[in-house]
């Protein structure tokens, strides 16, 4: 082997080396990513309040769906207690 040959082969074996470093750091990084998403899904409390901002700013934005949606819950409510009282 000769010596040009040598340092060829050292200074591909660093290239090699920092290409699987930035693979590694890359896949380290979506990793992380990729945990911080699953956490946020997974946290209740944070999904509730997320949920309960967007039913706050679809009411004020029209609240005649969510009266209507009370009013039939309301309707079937009373159906249901009347059918339980009639069937004693």
């Amino acid at each position: 082997m000769s010596d040009s040959t040598a340092k060829n082969d050292a200074s591909s074996d660093k290239a090699d080396g920092s290409d699987i470093q930035a693979h590694i750091d890359r896949t380290r990084a979506e990793l992380a990513a990729t945990l911080n998403e699953l956490e946020d899904k997974l946290n209740v409390p944070k999904q509730l309040g997320i949920a309960g901002h967007k039913a706050k700013s679809s009411f004020s934005r029209d609240p005649l769906p969510w009266v209507a949606g009370a009013g039939v819950a309301a309707l079937a409510l009373v159906g249901v207690v009347v059918a339980s009282v009639r069937s004693r």
